[in-house]
C-alpha cells in the first residue's frame, strides 16, 4: 500500500469554488533523514459535513474529516482502528461508521461517558419515557454553589438526574438510555444559547469558574432562567440522531459490542491485544495548552468525577523534552498493538506559533520505537469562529494548519 498512498497523496486535488488546489510535493529532512511532504487541503468542513452525531463539544478535538481520510484509504472493513488520546471520540466515531472495529483510549473518563453511548442510538421515544419515570425532588440541594449558572428549578431537575445517573452507575445497572441521557447532560450542563441548562456563558466545550460567571452575569446584567432539563436533552437527542440512518446504527451497534473504551494511561494499554490495530489516528495533548482539569470541572462535578486526580493524570508538560519522554512511551505501546504494515497517523499541529515544529521530534520518536515514517501532510485552510484546532483564535498557541506525521510497522 506504500506506493499506492505516495502515489494518491501526489496526485490528490482540491476544487472548491471553481479553484483547484494541487498537492505541493517537496521533502523535509527530519533527524538527518529525507521525508517526502505533502501539502494540500486534503480535509475541510466543506469536502464532507461532519456526520450530526459529532455534534459533541470537547475542548481540542479536531474535525471529523481527519481521521475519516485515514480511514477510508488505509483500513478495510472489518480492521480495528484506535485512538490513544480519544477525547470525545472522533476517530471510533468515524471508524463505525465505515464499518470498522473500534478501540479507544482516555486517562479522562469523561471520555468514555461521551463517546461510548453514541455507538448505541437509542429511540427518542424510549428517551423521553426514561426522563418521564425519573422523580425530581425540589428539596435536593448542590454540594457546590451553582446558583450562578442555574435557575432553582434548573438545578433541582439536574440534581434529581444526577441523583439518579450516579445511584445506577454505581450499582452497575446503567442500560444504553441511561448512558445515552448521561453524555447528552454532561454535554449541555454550560453554553451559549436556550439550548443549554445554564445561562448565558462561553465556550460550550468548558466551563468558567464560579467566580468568573457571577462577573459575567454582572456584565450582561442577566439572571440565570428555567431551563427545562428534559426537554433540552429531548432536543439534543433529535438533533444528534437526524442523520443516523439504519444501516448506520447496525454498523454503530456492531462496532460497539466489539468495542474497546478504555480509561488509563496511553503508555500502559495492556487491554488491548498486541499486533491487533490497523490504523491509529491521534492528536495528544501539547505541552501546556490545555487545561483540562479547570475546563471539565462542572462535567466532572456532575458524573462523581474527581476533577484535580483527572488533571494530574493527563499529560501537560511544559517543556518539548518532557512531552518527548512521555510520548516515547506511547510510541512503544503503539508499535506493540500496531499489526504488520498497520498505520499511524500522528497529528501535532503548528505549536506556538510555529516555533516548535513537533513533527521532527514525533518522527524521530516514531523511529525510535521501530516505526517507518512515510510522510508528512501538511493540511492547510482557512478556520472561521473557533475552529482552530486547539480552540484559539489566534497561532500563540494553537495550528492554522493540521500536521500529521504519517508511519508505518
Amino acid at each position: 500500500m506504500k506506493g499506492s498512498l505516495h502515489m494518491m497523496l501526489s496526485r490528490f486535488t482540491f476544487t472548491e469554488k471553481g479553484r483547484t488546489l494541487r498537492t505541493k510535493k517537496d521533502s523535509v529532512v527530519l533527524n538527518g533523514v529525507r521525508v517526502p511532504r505533502y501539502t494540500n487541503a486534503f480535509w475541510t468542513s466543506r469536502q464532507r459535513q461532519a456526520h450530526s452525531l459529532h455534534e459533541v463539544s470537547y475542548r481540542a478535538c479536531f474535525k471529523p474529516q481527519l481521521p475519516r481520510f485515514f480511514i477510508e484509504r488505509l483500513t478495510v472493513v472489518g480492521d480495528r482502528v484506535y485512538d490513544p488520546f480519544s477525547g470525545r471520540g472522533t476517530t471510533v466515531l468515524e471508524a463505525a461508521l465505515c464499518g470498522r472495529r473500534v478501540a479507544a483510549n482516555d486517562v479522562n473518563p469523561l471520555s468514555a461517558i461521551l463517546s461510548a453511548p453514541r455507538m448505541n442510538v437509542p429511540s427518542v421515544e424510549a428517551v423521553n419515557a426514561r426522563l418521564e419515570a425519573i422523580p425530581v425532588d425540589h428539596t435536593l440541594r448542590s454540594d457546590i454553589p451553582l446558583s450562578m449558572f442555574y435557575h432553582r428549578r434548573t438545578l433541582a431537575e439536574l440534581l434529581s438526574l444526577r441523583k439518579y445517573l450516579l445511584a445506577k452507575a454505581k450499582k452497575g445497572t446503567l442500560d444504553d438510555v441511561d448512558r445515552w441521557i448521561r453524555m447528552i447532560a454532561t454535554n449541555r450542563l454550560t453554553g451559549h444559547s436556550k439550548g443549554f441548562f445554564s445561562v448565558y456563558t462561553l465556550p460550550p466545550n468548558q466551563a468558567m469558574s464560579a467566580a468568573s460567571q457571577r462577573k459575567v452575569n454582572a456584565l450582561r446584567r442577566q439572571r440565570p432562567e428555567y431551563r427545562d432539563v428534559k426537554a433540552i436533552i429531548l432536543r439534543k437527542s433529535r438533533l444528534l440522531a437526524s442523520d443516523a440512518t439504519a444501516e448506520e446504527q447496525r454498523k454503530l451497534r456492531a462496532a460497539s459490542r466489539s468495542g474497546q473504551f478504555i480509561t488509563g494511561d496511553a503508555r500502559r494499554t495492556r487491554a488491548l491485544r498486541s499486533v491487533s490495530i490497523a490504523l491509529t489516528v491521534t492528536s495528544p495533548p501539547f505541552l501546556d495548552v490545555v487545561q483540562y482539569a479547570q475546563d471539565n470541572w462542572l462535567r466532572c462535578w456532575f458524573n462523581g468525577i474527581d476533577a484535580e486526580a483527572v488533571g494530574s493524570g493527563i499529560t501537560m508538560s511544559r517543556t518539548v523534552e518532557d512531552w518527548c519522554s512521555v510520548m516515547q512511551q506511547v510510541f512503544r505501546e503503539l508499535y506493540r498493538v500496531t499489526k504488520k504494515g498497520g498505520w499511524v497517523a500522528f497529528e501535532v499541529g503548528e505549536v506556538r506559533n510555529g516555533t516548535v515544529r513537533l513533527e521532527e521530534y514525533v518522527a524521530e520518536m516514531g523511529r525510535t520505537a521501530g516505526f517507518r515514517c512515510e510522510a508528512v501532510m501538511i493540511n492547510r485552510q482557512r478556520f472561521t469562529k473557533t475552529a482552530n484546532i486547539w480552540g484559539v483564535s489566534n497561532n500563540t498557541k494553537g495550528t492554522n494548519t493540521n500536521r500529521i506525521v504519517l508511519f508505518r510497522k
